[in-house]
């Protein structure tokens, strides 16, 4: 397996891609670098079976040692993200590792940041309430889901080919149990320029009022072409925002700077909500509401009577580690076959079962296999030689997480059986480790 960092110059540089020989964990063509950040580096990469292009976040695990902070954001993204599925919010795939580095798959968005766009050159109206409306309903979405962007500025809203907005980077993101008992979030955050005023006051602020205000501040750097709320320094800055001074420019329409005064509304008590948007006539001139339906149909939403299956997402394979730690997820140590084993292969769960039930047949009665009530097996050998529970928890729509455990009995009868039977059927690819102790 190669680094991605190990990779040629001219692999990064000139945009070549690796050859499926030396690709990252033998599934991605990994080509030139798309951005770097503080703690990740960001890569355009391709996926060898299928060709599909995505962004590789790269992120070096020694970085996240000496920051709870940073750690727990890298938690939040990854878990917030793994839920969200909607036509204007980048997806996650997949999250992979090694000893050194973890790895978030994301889907690729052609077009770049919208601030590189608009930085050149400000929108007409109808492209900037298009744009807009776009945003309002990947916001609305996370709202109804009990997320909470507060990050929300045209360096994490992302361009396709085709000018169709995808919001990103979830990093800051708040959940709904963030909340305190007061109804409100105080974890002061955000970029200065799109911060709301009630974050400055450091009294608790709503979360989904707050993203009003940046939504307000984007809307208003679309049409004018330049921010509401400027200066060089950082506490003048802060007081424009605090009282609400800003000057419109006269190429807004009336309709639109009204509009825009709902949004910039200083006092979050009377701030137009995300419904009240969607009823403003500025905004609602040609908008059409992405309904649930076509949401689940563009994300392969399992059949009816697959949603039994136990899901799993990615802050879930991190809190299979000891104390919610990623250093003890991604370090490979094991120890023997009387704990436990996890892994990840492609496919449905119930493919997975199949083959398991397969190697059973063919021991002739010496394992029997009772089915579990959610997506998982019981195996037991004979005279009780040993008890295993094997369990698949669907990770992301192509990808399960098994695991395998050891109730009781002879830990050396199984692991000849897991490890020259069950477990070969098992990967038809080539595996990645996520945590465990068989091998």
């Amino acid at each position: 397996m190669v680094e991605i960092e190990d990779a040629p110059p001219s692999s990064a540089a000139g945009g070549r891609a690796l050859s499926p020989k030396n690709a990252l964990l033998n599934k991605y063509e990994v080509g030139k670098i798309l951005g770097c950040g503080a703690f990740a580096k960001v890569y355009h990469a391709r996926n060898i079976a299928t060709g599909q292009s995505v962004a590789i976040k790269v992120i070096n695990k020694s970085r996240l040692k000496n920051s709870a902070t940073l750690t727990n954001n890298i938690k939040r993204e990854i878990s917030i993200m793994s839920k969200l599925r909607h036509p204007h919010i980048v997806k996650l795939f997949e999250v992979l590792a090694t000893r050194t580095k973890i790895f978030i798959v994301l889907e690729f968005v052609k077009g770049g940041e919208l601030y590189s766009k608009v930085a050149k050159s400000r929108f007409g109206e109808d492209l900037s309430r298009k744009i807009f409306q776009e945003l309002i309903s990947a916001v609305s979405f996370c709202h109804a889901r009990g997320v909470y962007h507060r990050d929300l500025k045209p360096e994490n809203l992302l361009l396709d080919e085709n000018g169709v907005l995808k919001v990103s980077d979830f990093g800051l993101s708040a959940l709904a149990d963030q909340v305190r008992l007061d109804g409100l979030l105080h974890t002061f955050c955000g970029t200065p320029h799109y911060v709301a005023p009630e974050v400055l006051a450091k009294k608790g602020y709503d979360g989904a009022k707050f993203d009003v205000w940046s939504c307000g501040v984007v809307l208003f750097v679309l049409s004018a072409g330049y921010l509401p709320f400027n200066d060089p320094n950082l506490m003048n800055l802060y007081r424009k925002i605090y009282n609400g001074v800003y000057r419109c420019p006269k190429w807004m329409s009336p309709d639109l700077k009204r509009f825009v005064s709902r949004l910039l509304d200083k006092d979050p008590n009377t701030r137009i909500t995300i419904d009240e948007i969607k009823q403003d006539p500025w905004f609602g001139k040609g908008y059409k509401e992405v309904k649930f339906e076509e949401i689940e149909d563009l994300t392969g939403v399992v059949k009816e009577e697959e949603r039994k299956l136990v899901d799993l997402n990615a802050f879930d394979i991190i809190s299979f580690s000891s104390g919610l730690d990623l250093s003890g997820l991604f370090d490979k140590k094991f120890s023997s076959v009387d704990d436990v084993e996890r892994l990840t292969v492609e496919g449905p769960p119930e493919k997975v079962i199949k083959k398991v039930e397969e190697v059973v047949k063919a021991e002739n009665g010496s394992v029997r296999m009772r089915k579990m009530k959610d997506c998982g097996v019981e195996l037991e050998g004979q005279n009780g030689d040993f008890v295993v529970r094997l369990e698949v928890y669907r990770l992301t729509e192509n990808l399960v997480v098994v695991e395998v455990k050891r109730k009781c009995g002879d830990a050396v009868l199984f692991g000849g059986l897991w490890k020259d039977k069950i477990r070969p059927v098992i990967l038809q690819q080539p595996e990645v480790e996520v945590a465990g102790c068989c091998n």
